[in-house]
């Protein structure tokens, strides 16, 4: 018997997801699903914060469930984009994705020729971002620009000297503005020299 979880979201704390919980729970009897879960926000689709939604993703990260039901794909996701995403990683993660207003079901043929078109959308969308980001950091190179963090100008004499006056990593990270990474490689870097040196 395949476990089962609902996503339901509502716009407004005055409207109820029962409509949406009645045909949800009558389409999971019919399959024969155990419903573990429900998940609820009663919150716009457009606001990116969700709890339920992501109570809902970090649970299928966990494989709480094996099938995730909606009453329409407009409840789960804020933008055609973000959709694309909730599927391309219930996906990866083995989850069947069910909505009963668009008949949508990925465990059958044409719900996994959908899930095949979604995640080459969703990867076609990554490719493009990460090609946009070369383009900018090689038209930053050209003109000349420094790409990254700007490199940072130790006093390491200064660091080593209040080091052996007794000041903690802490006091001096705080001091030279670095962090304390930086400031234990500095005093490590030197120990290392010291012993080549000896």
């Amino acid at each position: 018997m395949k476990r089962a979880c609902f996503y339901m979201r509502v716009s407004t704390v005055d409207q109820h997801p029962e409509t949406q919980l009645y045909d949800l729970r009558q389409m999971a009897s019919q399959r024969g699903f155990q419903i573990v879960q429900e998940y609820t926000d009663r919150i716009s689709g457009v606001k990116s914060r969700r709890p339920g939604l992501d109570n809902l993703m970090r649970d299928a990260r966990r494989g709480r469930f094996d099938v995730v039901m909606t009453w329409a794909s407009d409840r789960i996701a804020r933008s055609t984009k973000h959709f694309l995403e909730v599927l391309d990683e219930l996906n990866r993660l083995g989850i069947e994705y069910i909505s009963f207003r668009e008949s949508i079901d990925t465990g059958g043929p044409l719900g996994r020729a959908i899930i095949v078109i979604v995640s080459a959308v969703a990867e076609l969308e990554r490719n493009l971002i990460v090609e946009r980001v070369r383009a900018g950091m090689r038209r930053a190179r050209l003109e000349g620009r420094h790409i990254g963090r700007p490199s940072i100008e130790l006093d390491r004499a200064g660091i080593l000297r209040d080091r052996r006056h007794g000041q903690s990593l802490g006091q001096l990270a705080k001091n030279y503005g670095v962090s304390r990474a930086t400031i234990h490689r500095v005093i490590h870097e030197h120990a290392s020299t010291q012993e080549q040196v000896a």
